[in-house]
């Protein structure tokens, strides 16, 4: 189940980061290479990381991926607010759809 939710936060943060690009592509708040190359990358990164969210270092690529986009909020400070919500979803997605696999188990177990 959290690959399930892990990977719906992050098709969706793919999509949102695209727009983000264009963006701050259109209000030239970056360079144009920087902005839409870096945005470009992102969004191939967030999407790449789905297939490996089963392997345990997907989860993990999945955490950098959101402290990169953090991170991306010192260039255009308006990135905080995509930032905190998806850095929150994403959170619970790994909080939440662990705990939903626990108690699968657990229940699977159960005669």
């Amino acid at each position: 189940m959290r690959e399930s939710i892990c990977s719906i936060v992050l098709g969706f943060e793919s999509v949102i980061m695209f727009l983000a690009t264009l963006a701050v592509f259109g209000l030239k708040a970056l360079p144009w290479p920087m902005a839409l190359g870096g945005g470009a990358a992102l969004c191939v990164l967030l999407l790449a990381t789905i297939p490996l969210l089963g392997r345990p270092f997907g989860i993990a690529l999945g955490w950098l991926l959101q402290l990169i986009i953090l991170a991306s909020a010192i260039l255009v400070p308006l990135m905080l607010i995509v930032a905190v919500l998806f850095g929150g979803m994403w959170v619970f997605a790994v909080v939440r759809g662990g705990m939903i696999d626990r108690e699968n188990a657990r229940l699977a177990g159960q005669p």
